[in-house]
Order: C-alpha cells, then structure tokens, then sequence
C-alpha cells in the first residue's frame, strides 16, 4: 500500500471543470482511453524487458507516468516513476518488482475510475 491516494479528487474535479455540464463525457472518454491505453503500456514494458530493450521499456514506463498523472492515479504516477527512473539510471536488471508495482496499481487505479465514471 502506497502513501498515495488511488485517485486525487482534485485531479477528477479539474478534467470536470474542464467541460463544465456535460454529464463527466468528458471525463468518461479520458478515463476511458486511459484504461484502454494503459494495458497496452503495460504489455509493452512486460515484451521490452524480455527484449532487452531499455529506450522502449523507458518510454512505455514515461507514459504510464504521464496519463497516470493526467488522471490523478498518483500511486500509479508514483510506481511508474520509480521504474523509469531505475530503468533510465540502470537499465533493466532489477526492475521486475517494481513493473509488478505498477500492475498493482493499474489496477487498484482501474477499479476506483470505473466507480468514479459510473456515478
């Protein structure tokens, strides 16, 4: 457990403010291509890694980062940070736990934004 809350309701309340009085289709279509990129990230670090392939593995754990923020997914913000910086100062030797990190997070992150965007 992380001492990152799963969602920041601040984050949330500022992608709403963003396109006031549209029922959260603005926030349902973001959070939704958040959860349907981020597997794909994930899948991306898991095949990278396997190929050795640090600039690759490096970007995809850049981007979790980024959307994961974007999002207010801060715990996930967190465990992909930790992982591109491990990744960008020494490669991919010891990385193994902190990608099962950011799977966990991913999908502590997946649960709350699916209840958030159903209310």
């Amino acid at each position: 457990m992380s001492d990152f809350s799963i969602i920041d309701p601040q984050a949330i309340e500022n992608l709403r403010a963003l396109n006031p009085g549209d029922n959260d289709e603005f926030l349902r279509e973001i959070a939704g291509i958040f959860l349907e990129d981020t597997p794909q990230r994930i899948t991306e670090l898991e095949t990278s890694l396997t190929a050795g392939d640090v600039g690759k593995f490096t970007r995809a754990a850049h981007s979790i980062k980024g959307s994961s923020s974007n999002l207010g997914a801060m715990a996930l913000r967190a465990a992909a940070e930790k992982l591109e910086y491990q990744s960008r100062t020494q490669g991919l030797g010891d990385v193994i736990a902190l990608v099962a990190d950011v799977k966990t997070e991913f999908g502590r992150a997946q649960i709350e934004l699916t209840r958030i965007i159903a209310r």
